[in-house]
C-alpha cells in the first residue's frame, strides 16, 4: 500500500527536524505570533547570516523529531504557533532572537534545548548577554597566557637582581 503524499511530506519534515536537532548545539523555540512579514524577513536574514536555521513547523512534528532525537524536555512548550531556531553557536542565535524581541516587542522565547538540556526563556536571555564566541576565546587565551607572562616577569626580575648583585660584588672586589 502506497503512503499518502501528505504523510510522505510530514515524514520528510520530521526527518529534517531530527537531523537539525542532531547537528545543532542549540534549538530555541519562539512564539512568532504578531510578527509582520517584513519583520519575519528581517529576522530570517539576520539568522541566516549568522548560520542559524530558522523553521516554522507544526508542534506535533517538532515533538516527534525531538522525541526521536532523545528528548521530551520541550513537549510542554509545544503549544501555540512555534518557530524553532537551530544553531551551532548558541550565543549568536540567542543574541539575534533576543535583540529582535526587544525591538519588535511582539514575540517571545518559549524555551531552548542546549546540548540536550532544557533551558528556560530566562536562561536564553542570560545566554544572549554573554560576549561573542571570539571574545570568550580571547579571554580564555588571556587567562592561560597570564601565568606564563607573570613567570617571565618574575624570572627577568630575578635575573636583573642577580646581575645587580654580581655587579656590586665586582665593584667591591675591584675597590
Amino acid at each position: 500500500m502506497e503512503k499518502k503524499p501528505q504523510l510522505v511530506v510530514k515524514e520528510q519534515e520530521v526527518a529534517e527536524l531530527e537531523q537539525l536537532f542532531n547537528a545543532s548545539s542549540v534549538a530555541i523555540l519562539t512564539d512568532y505570533r504578531g510578527i509582520t512579514v517584513s519583520e519575519d524577513v528581517r529576522l530570517r536574514a539576520k539568522l541566516r547570516n549568522a548560520g542559524v536555521e530558522y523553521r516554522v513547523a507544526k508542534n506535533t512534528l517538532i515533538r516527534i523529531a525531538c522525541n526521536n532525537y532523545g528528548s521530551t524536555e520541550l513537549d510542554s512548550y509545544l503549544n501555540g504557533p512555534t518557530a524553532i531556531a537551530f544553531a551551532e553557536d548558541p550565543v549568536a542565535a540567542a543574541k539575534i532572537i533576543s535583540e529582535f524581541i526587544r525591538e519588535s516587542k511582539k514575540t517571545k522565547i518559549k524555551a531552548a534545548l542546549l546540548t540536550g538540556k532544557l533551558v528556560d526563556a530566562a536562561g536564553v536571555e542570560a545566554l544572549a548577554k554573554l560576549p561573542p564566541r571570539e571574545v570568550l576565546l580571547a579571554q580564555v587565551a588571556g587567562i592561560f597566557a597570564a601565568p606564563m607572562a607573570n613567570f617571565a616577569g618574575v624570572a627577568s626580575a630575578m635575573l636583573r637582581q642577580l646581575v645587580t648583585v654580581v655587579d656590586k660584588v665586582r665593584e667591591q672586589k675591584s675597590a
